[in-house]
């Protein structure tokens, strides 16, 4: 493939480009190249999403500089928290104070931490998950958010990190404001939840001054035989929590297969709770109640 060709296929640096012969005037933006950033071209016409802008501002990057905080956790995969939730900005980071771009739709970031950690997600830079969790983590206020975040970086189907590793970056991060709640709210972090709203669930009931129950815990049968996975479990209680989102109200068949297991839990001797979004973001005090009295 020509370089032309490949210019015309994929997003590339007007430095790189003039580097490689072409003129100014062939890359004046019009029908044929968008600039989605000041020094980059695209073809057009160009609606990029956000993965083609952040491969659109790779282009013009220096080798210092990691894509960070939000556009981190996006490509990493991972929740955002609600309060960073609307940004459309990229956010970028680097050691070197010089090579941070200043660009329009870019939030440029400084690390005033040696050994700046960092993978590769699909040949873009992308601070590490521990990293990413305490540049975050520090800007959350309540201590329940840093909880849901280092929660969704734990994810049953999607593990990231450990609690291991979220703390030793926690505690070898100095003199940034935020990071000793972060490092306070490490002990409530659990692995292996499924989705915020489990772990939201999961804080309401503990915030209440009840013990903390055990995550995606499976019952069986003495026998060995899989009876059902439970959000959250007191097995000694046997008390069950489940919380049911929009996927139970979409997903017809895992709604008729998980009332067919509660009800199974039910006949074994288990009580089983089930939460709504409304019973944990408005008013949680029922499901406080009902947990308290099935408990006890």
């Amino acid at each position: 493939m020509s370089m032309a060709d490949q210019r015309a296929a994929a997003p590339f640096s007007v430095r790189s480009a003039i580097g490689d012969g072409a003129s100014a005037e062939s890359l004046r933006v019009g029908d044929s190249l968008a600039a989605p950033f000041h020094g980059v071209r695209v073809p057009a016409p160009w609606n990029g999403d956000f993965l083609a802008r952040c491969r659109a501002l790779a282009t013009v990057l220096d080798d210092s500089v990691a894509f960070s905080h939000g556009t981190a956790l996006r490509l990493l995969g991972v929740d955002l928290p609600w309060t960073i939730a609307g940004e459309s900005a990229l956010h970028v980071i680097s050691s070197d104070p010089s090579e941070r771009p200043q660009r329009p739709g870019v939030v440029a970031h400084r690390s005033r931490q040696e050994g700046l950690e960092v993978v590769d997600v699909g040949g873009l830079r992308v601070t590490a998950p521990a990293q990413t969790f305490v540049h975050v983590g520090v800007g959350l206020r309540r201590p329940d958010d840093v909880v849901v975040l280092g929660d969704s970086f734990l994810r049953r189907q999607q593990v990231l990190t450990t609690v291991a590793e979220l703390t030793r970056k926690a505690e070898t991060t100095r003199k940034v404001k935020g990071i000793a709640q972060v490092r306070e709210q490490l002990s409530r972090v659990r692995p292996g939840t499924d989705s915020v709203m489990e772990t939201r669930t999961r804080l309401l009931l503990t915030s209440a001054g009840l013990p903390c129950p055990l995550v995606n815990e499976v019952v069986r049968l003495g026998d060995g035989t899989y009876v059902k996975r439970c959000d959250l479990l007191y097995p000694a209680q046997r008390v069950v929590i489940e919380y049911d989102g929009d996927q139970h109200r979409t997903d017809k068949e895992q709604w008729r297969e998980d009332i067919r297991r509660r009800r199974w839990l039910e006949e074994i001797g288990f009580t089983v709770i089930v939460a709504v979004a409304d019973d944990v973001v408005r008013d949680g005090t029922r499901l406080v109640g009902r947990t308290r009295q099935a408990l006890r």
